[in-house]
């Protein structure tokens, strides 16, 4: 099935470009060319000096909503904020600002909804958003958008950031069933744009070294996922760039997963990943895409 298939990549290819930047994460592209010329391969390291194949956040994350999801068999703020929370009690190997305050005001109010504001509109939330886009394929858009919402605002309740995982979550589900890049391009990436310039990315320089802020983001994985043609370009692509490295590789990784399918996997990079995180994924992925 293409759907199931293409799911499993996503979800690899979450975790590979989660692993692959994160060698390179907070680098500049100079940097980057100095030390490795072109960073192209999962060898740990970095900044959180891990080990080849190891994933940060923006996999354990995802696989903590998934199984928040499963557990209560729909996407549900409480659960989500739960499970995030139980995460964070596990000292995870890295967690971003806005995500640790806000899991702490969750401790603290007990309010898995964190108030709105214009500053949180950093990546942790649509790094996090795969388990959504499976768990809901085949539902209504505005319940797809509806639920991205709801696991994003546990830690960042934004508009930009609602805007990107919304987008995220739609570009997934119908490389699911198949659509092209030009689809994708066509169909929700320039409605993003439309609704929110800030996101504009074919009339900007190059972004290197992209930050946390989601627009930077967005602008860097868009640029690499559109004017690439396989998933291990653009995810080459992208990392090297620099910034924050691990999160525009995961979400690129995610979309290339599911535009490119298993076939487009390197072989090198599926054997380095951290057994237990593949074996996770894959599982995840089956279990979350909804029967039939």
């Amino acid at each position: 099935m293409i759907t199931t298939d293409r799911a499993i990549a996503a979800y690899l290819g979450l975790a590979i470009g989660d692993a692959l930047g994160a060698t390179v994460e907070f680098m500049t592209p100079r940097e980057i060319a100095a030390q490795y010329r072109v960073h192209d391969t999962l060898r740990g390291g970095g900044w959180l000096h891990l080990k080849p194949g190891q994933v940060t956040d923006d996999t354990t994350m995802s696989l903590a909503l998934g199984n928040a999801i499963l557990a209560q068999g729909r996407v549900d703020a409480l659960a989500a904020a739960q499970a995030f929370d139980a995460w964070m009690r596990a000292k995870p190997v890295d967690i971003g600002n806005t995500v640790r305050r806000n899991l702490l005001r969750f401790r603290r109010t007990g309010d898995p909804e964190a108030p709105y504001s214009d500053h949180d509109a950093g990546n942790g939330a649509a790094m996090r958003v795969l388990p959504v886009a499976l768990a809901t394929f085949g539902q209504a858009e505005e319940t797809v958008r509806a639920a991205c919402r709801v696991q994003a605002h546990v830690t960042h309740h934004s508009a930009l950031s609602d805007a990107a995982c919304e987008c995220l979550a739609l570009m997934v589900q119908d490389a699911l069933r198949g659509a092209g890049k030009n689809h994708l391009l066509h169909q929700h990436a320039h409605p993003l744009v439309a609704r929110h310039p800030e996101f504009g990315f074919r009339a900007v320089r190059q972004i290197g070294n992209p930050s946390g802020y989601i627009v930077d983001t967005i602008q860097a994985v868009f640029q690499s996922f559109f004017d690439t043609d396989d998933f291990r370009t653009c995810l080459i692509d992208v990392v090297n760039r620099g910034g924050d490295a691990d999160t525009t590789g995961a979400i690129a990784g995610m979309l290339a997963g599911a535009l490119y399918g298993m076939v487009e996997m390197p072989a090198a990079w599926l054997k380095t990943l951290d057994e237990d995180i593949r074996r996770s994924c894959e599982t995840q992925a089956l279990a979350l895409l909804p029967a039939g």
